[in-house]
C-alpha cells in the first residue's frame, strides 16, 4: 500500500505560490491576469475556503469597480487550470495547496468552518472508480469531496456540562 500524503498548508509563502501559479499558466500558454492573480492571492491568504460573495467583498475593498461576472470568470479560469478547487459541500472555493507536485484526489472539507485538507490517495480513488464503473456510471471529476468536521469545530461543539 502506498503512503497517503496530505497537506493542510504548505510552508511556501503566498508570493512563492503565486509565482508558481504564474509559471504554470505561462508554460501552458495562459495568462494569470492581475484580476485572476488577486482572486488567487485572496484565497492563498486564507486558511479556509471562501464563498463567492466573500471573494467579491474582498475584491471590492481592493478594486471598488469589481463586478460579480469578473470574479466568477477569474474563478472559472483558476479552477480550469487546477489552481483552485470548487467545493460543492460548502458552496465555496479553496486554493490548491501544491500545484506542481502530487495529485490531490480527496478533499476533506469541514462543513462548519470551510477548512480544507487535500489528500493524495490514488489507491482509494482507483477503488472508488472501479466501484462506480460497476454501476454503469463514470466519474465526472478526479476529485472526491468528503464532508467532515475539523478538530477545532468538533471541540467547539462538545457539550460543556460534566456528568
Amino acid at each position: 500500500m502506498h503512503s497517503t500524503h496530505h497537506h493542510s498548508h504548505s510552508h511556501k509563502s503566498v508570493d512563492q505560490r503565486l509565482l508558481e501559479a504564474e509559471q504554470l499558466c505561462e508554460s501552458r500558454g495562459k495568462r494569470l491576469t492581475p484580476i485572476r492573480q488577486q482572486v488567487l492571492r485572496l484565497m492563498l491568504e486564507e486558511s479556509r475556503s471562501l464563498k463567492a460573495y466573500e471573494l467579491l467583498d474582498a475584491m471590492l475593498a481592493i478594486h471598488p469597480k469589481s463586478k460579480p461576472p469578473t470574479v466568477y470568470r477569474a474563478l472559472e479560469f483558476l479552477e480550469e487550470e487546477g489552481l483552485i478547487h470548487r467545493l460543492d459541500a460548502v458552496n465555496a472555493w479553496t486554493a490548491c495547496i501544491d500545484v506542481n507536485n502530487h495529485h490531490h484526489d480527496l478533499l476533506v472539507v469541514c462543513t462548519q468552518c470551510g477548512k480544507v485538507v487535500e489528500i493524495s490517495a490514488p489507491e482509494i480513488s482507483s477503488q472508488l472508480k472501479k466501484l462506480i464503473a460497476n454501476t454503469g456510471f463514470s466519474l465526472t471529476s478526479n476529485e472526491t469531496e468528503i464532508r467532515a468536521t475539523c478538530a477545532q469545530c468538533k471541540e467547539k461543539n462538545k457539550p460543556q456540562h460534566n456528568h
